[in-house]
């Protein structure tokens, strides 16, 4: 064990043991101090002093607080009205004249528009301050004592300040120089040789600032050339379908009566689908980021870094089946990601309590300390080693030191000897030892027994721990393995996934947190950055659950067979979302508010106020267009955060005070505690909340419930490293979650194996927003299955999670509709939930084309001319649709080809296989698992030679089925048409239309049934069957070596003579 490791901490809350292995060093909590200074309220800048030493004040009715700079913006841009009181603004001294101001103010003094640097701070006061969100909405009140990041997205005004930027160059503003350069002369506070400098910096000042004042993201709308045509199309193709579906019905097949009927059924049920996923993507849209703004406003020269923390946890169960190469990969990739390194901590869940990935992240540590400096003097990409080093491009491409390839080299060595270590480690860990495993220092491994160990928590790197090789400070890695006993619901994923929220909050408790598969590498070290750009904005960071990246991934086949890579649902579906109210959480490569995890409500909003008159009685104020609330029903809606849990609750409870908690930290006396509400007022109670409403919430742990109250994140004061170690312990326990709501309300939902559905559908019932990032280079990239078997046990996973969410109460159709989920938005998780369900009418839609073959009958009786324009209608909308949605979202028209045909493979298969099993394991309680047997590849050296691995499965029956009897179908009816003659063939065009859709659709499974076939390209197998066979049904009708009688046909006579 390395020297820099702080040493193993096991124990068991409920046991009251808790054990130290192999030293111990002590974890220095992260301690911020609180903002004293007293900011603008729009863009969040320290509000300057006056030469006579008193602070700004913009309006001198409520003393809103405003800058200098954002008064001037707002006379001149804005309304020129006070965000808080609405009172027009009067001119101060200095200022220049706008229209609407008095006659009397006619005097010019510019001593005070250039104090712009050497501001002196102020003491903040305890204010309550409205604020125009994104759509013009009033934010939540502002709380005193909490630091306001700086932005101007859905400022007062709502314009950036290109104006300022304009005035720079106008003779006007120059000429005002000009007047205060000569009235600093007169003073002596300037010389004429020092007029250009000053000139120059302060240009260069006034530059920086407005800049850091500009927006951090904007929406980036789709063109109306290229969406509007294609709503259009929508809106047409659903005039269609009214006028199919009433030529369908009322024009039944009578001597096929039951198959018309399944059809139709089966075409209502796809029409419905079709809406669900239609109009979702109604508003779609993308967002762009300024990195470089980001910067200039929290991380500016001389001043302390100002972006918010971030904890990243990465989940792992079985090292054995979760390569530890990747997993290191993953870590390695976090360690040295592009943002602060005393901001970053990652946590890592070890829910297999395996010492195999205990030493893999020891001997990771170790590397860290030579991998994270090489990355960041040369900024590589990406920084996980094992995919840098097997990139296929130019690696020396615009890299100028003339070290950089001999540090390289060096460095591909290190990292090859660091692979063969954890091969050691892996090729050790495959048999287990009788006796048990046995740590390096010769005590046993607490986890031996996987079902029954007690909570493991180490700290490897961090403030404690060791520095890189340059002596700079790494991130904190941590990794954590959660109690487990027998008799426990542990939850699986969702359960580790709540564990590390509670276990990063005791130590270091950022306020936002990234999760990552342990497959999933960031694949651009400014992703963090890319998320802050939201999350840190002052209007709209407050309303967001989670900020959602794309899945991209690497190892899939050059034509992507089998839709690995989903870029329709990525690329189209998640835009769609990301303009109603957000993308769903995909379960990796998501950061979080922390906020919302904890099940606290949104920040309420409400339109501004309408100016009203004084000269109208109170009651005839709608004359004035003005409405007059009172101020009780305005804060009553104003409030969220805490208030949205407890506030409804109009009974009298034991309470305590909010701020007692942060002051108080984590040595809190709970008994300390007053009884009743008499004597606060209204906006005091919102922020008292019962002790016992606490505990019976969050759980029995004083430091996590102070954890929670601290919006901003960060350690109370004077905590003890050793107390947080021993409560993270505790927090991790197998019984904390009992009695709590844990995985109802709070964290990681339960109930369903797609916890991550489940979990971003309660964020948005509680009206939290969330937003959709597309870099254009990939945040992160994962692995992803490229063999058909396991593909398809993939998505019956997937399915099987929709099913268990449908048959629960958190069902979309049905829960939340007293929430503040939008109605498109429900549609959308509406149709996460029944698609499994259309695998039934889909399965017996493929199957009509075969029947109607072999029996000679049909679904559609003779069609008439308008019947067969809404038929020609019909398919041109569709197509039409598929082209508009290509044309406005960029998607290549192979990968939706890709994604309609695995639409159909995965229908009659994984998605059939989990409605049962989701129908037994609910109502009856059986669970059923599916085995794979797999078979070696016939070629070891290909790349992608797993894509021709053949494992047998069940979910293999139904697709094989379906292309049998299709194919025979489409021999047999070819047959019947050669006997019965020329009459026939008509009526057989349409029904070899549709057994062909089947089989095209079907095609890519076959590829992969068949395997590689000794390199036979499948389509020459499959038209090599269908034409041998047909070619044989004519043959046999032609009859050519069979000789021709010639004169009169004899035929036996009917009487016996």
């Amino acid at each position: 064990m390395s020297s820099m490791d702080s040493g193993l901490i096991a124990g068991s809350y409920q046991r009251n043991e808790l054990h130290v292995m192999h030293g111990h060093e002590e974890v220095k909590g992260h301690t911020g101090k609180p903002s004293v200074v007293k900011t603008c309220r729009v863009c969040g800048d320290e509000i300057a002093v006056k030469e006579n030493g008193e602070v700004f004040v913009a309006c001198h009715e409520c003393g809103f607080p405003v800058c200098r700079p954002c008064y001037e913006y707002e006379r001149s841009e804005g309304n020129q009205c006070c965000p808080q009181c609405n009172t027009r603004y009067k001119r101060h001294k200095g200022f220049p004249r706008v229209e609407g101001d008095e006659d009397d103010a006619d005097q010019d003094d510019f001593e005070d528009e250039f104090q712009i640097k050497n501001s002196k701070p102020a003491v903040l006061g305890h204010q309550q301050v409205d604020l125009n969100s994104e759509n013009g909405e009033l934010a939540q009140q502002w709380k005193p004592n909490v630091h306001t990041f700086s932005s101007f997205t859905g400022s007062v005004a709502g314009k950036d300040f290109e104006a300022e930027r304009e005035m720079e160059s106008n003779l006007e503003w120059q000429d005002r120089v000009d007047k205060w350069k000569a009235r600093q002369e007169k003073k002596g506070l300037m010389n004429k040789d020092d007029e250009g400098n000053i000139d120059d910096q302060d240009n260069e000042d006034y530059e920086l600032m407005a800049e850091a004042r500009q927006p951090l993201w904007r929406k980036v709308p789709i063109p109306s050339s290229k969406i509007n045509p294609y709503r259009i199309v929508i809106v047409l193709r659903l005039v269609i379908l009214i006028f199919f579906f009433r030529f369908r019905i009322m024009t039944p097949a009578k001597d096929a009566y039951p198959l018309w009927l399944t059809s139709v059924i089966c075409e209502i049920w796809f029409a419905l689908s079709w809406i669900l996923d239609q109009f979702p993507k109604w508003f779609p849209i993308t967002r762009e980021t300024y990195l470089d703004r980001l910067s200039a406003r929290f991380e500016r020269d001389g001043e302390p870094n100002k972006l918010s923390p971030v904890d990243v946890f990465v989940s792992t169960v079985d090292p054995l089946k979760e390569p530890p190469i990747i997993t290191a990969n993953t870590v390695l990739s976090i360690l040295s990601v592009d943002y602060p390194v005393d901001k970053v901590s990652c946590y890592v869940s070890d829910d297999g309590s395996s010492m195999l990935l205990f030493d893999t992240l020891s001997e990771t540590a170790e590397f860290a300390r030579r991998w994270v400096p090489f990355c960041k003097n040369y900024s590589i990409e990406p920084r996980a080693p094992e995919f840098y080093f097997s990139q296929k491009i130019d690696y020396l491409k615009d890299k100028v030191q003339p070290s950089f390839v001999k540090d390289r080299r060096a460095m591909k060595r290190e990292y090859e000897e660091f692979k063969v270590r954890i091969n050691a480690l892996v090729a050790k860990a495959q048999k287990k030892p009788e006796e048990g495993w046995i740590m390096q220092d010769g005590t046993p491994w607490p986890g031996n027994n996987t079902r029954d160990h007690p909570g493991m928590i180490q700290v490897y790197l961090g403030s404690a721990g060791a520095h890189d090789v340059e002596g700079k400070e790494l991130p904190r890695l941590v990794y954590v393995s959660r109690e487990k006993r027998p008799g426990y619901q542990h939850h699986k994923k969702a359960g580790a996934m709540n564990a590390l929220v509670r276990v990063s909050a005791v130590l270091t408790n950022a306020p936002f947190m990234l999760n990552l598969d342990c497959d999933h590498y960031i694949n651009n070290s400014k992703a963090i950055r890319e998320a802050m750009c939201f999350l840190m904005d002052p209007q709209l960071g407050k309303k967001l659950c989670y900020v959602q990246f794309p899945q991209r991934f690497d190892g899939i086949d050059h034509h992507d067979r089998y839709a690995n890579r989903n870029v329709v649902f990525f690329d189209i579906n998640m835009k769609g979302l990301d303009g109603i109210q957000g993308p769903v959480y995909v379960g990796t490569g998501c950061v979080f508010n922390r906020q919302a995890l904890y099940g606290y409500d949104p920040p309420k909003s409400q339109k501004r106020q309408k100016m009203t008159c004084d000269c109208w009685p109170s009651w005839c104020c709608c004359c004035c267009g003005g409405s007059r609330k009172s101020k009780a029903k305005r804060e009553e809606g104003e409030r969220g955060g805490l208030k949205g849990f407890f506030g409804k609750k109009k009974k009298k409870s034991v309470v305590v005070n909010k701020k007692s908690y942060m002051k108080r930290g984590f040595n809190l006396d709970l008994e300390e505690i007053e009884e009743g509400l008499e004597g606060y007022e209204e906006l005091e109670k919102s922020s008292l909340m019962s002790q016992k409403s606490f505990e019976k919430r969050f759980g029995q742990s004083p430091v996590f419930i102070t954890s929670t109250l601290m919006e901003e994140g960060g350690l109370p004061q004077g905590t003890n490293p050793q107390a947080l170690i021993k409560e993270a312990i505790h927090v991790i326990s197998c019984g904390y979650e009992e009695k709590t709501e844990w995985g109802k309300e709070i964290g990681w939902i339960y109930g369903s194996v797609t916890e991550d559905i489940l979990t971003g559908f309660k964020m948005h019932c509680r009206g939290w927003k969330s937003v959709y990032c597309i870099p254009d280079r990939a945040a992160f990239k994962g692995s992803a299955p490229i063999n058909l078997s396991d593909r398809l046990h993939q998505v019956l996973r997937w399915a099987l999670g929709s099913v268990e969410i449908f048959l629960s109460r958190h069902c979309p159709l049905w829960y939340g509709y007293g929430g503040n989920l939008k109605w498109l938005e429900r549609f959308a998780y509406t149709n996460t939930i029944v698609y499994p369900f259309t695998s039934i009418p889909l399965i017996a839609y493929c199957t009509i084309p075969a029947v109607c073959l072999l029996t000679g009958k049909f679904i559609i009786p003779t069609l008439t001319n308008l019947a067969s324009i809404w038929f020609m209608a019909l398919f041109i909308s569709i197509i039409a649709t598929g082209v508009l949605e290509l044309r406005w979202s960029g998607v290549s028209i192979q990968d939706w080809w890709r994604n309609e045909q695995f639409w159909v493979i995965g229908g009659v298969s994984a998605h059939l296989f989990a409605v049962f099993q989701g129908l037994l394991k609910v109502l009856a309680g059986v669970d059923t698992n599916f085995t794979v047997t797999s078979k070696s590849a016939n070629d070891e050296s290909d790349e992608f030679g797993d894509l021709y691995l053949f494992k047998w499965t069940t979910l293999l029956i139904p697709p094989t089925t379906l292309l049998i009897i299709n194919m025979v179908g489409v021999v047999a009816g070819v047959s019947d048409a050669i006997n019965n003659g020329y009459g026939s063939w008509g009526p057989l065009f349409g029904k070899l239309f549709f057994a062909f859709w089947v089989i095209v659709h079907l095609y890519p499974f076959l590829k992969g049934l068949m395997g590689r076939q000794n390199r036979t390209p499948t389509i020459v197998v499959l038209w090599s069957i269908l034409l041998a066979s047909i070619f044989s049904l004519v043959w046999v009708r032609i009859d050519p070596f069979l000789p021709k009688q010639k004169g009169p046909i004899l035929k036996q006579c009917g009487v016996e003579c």
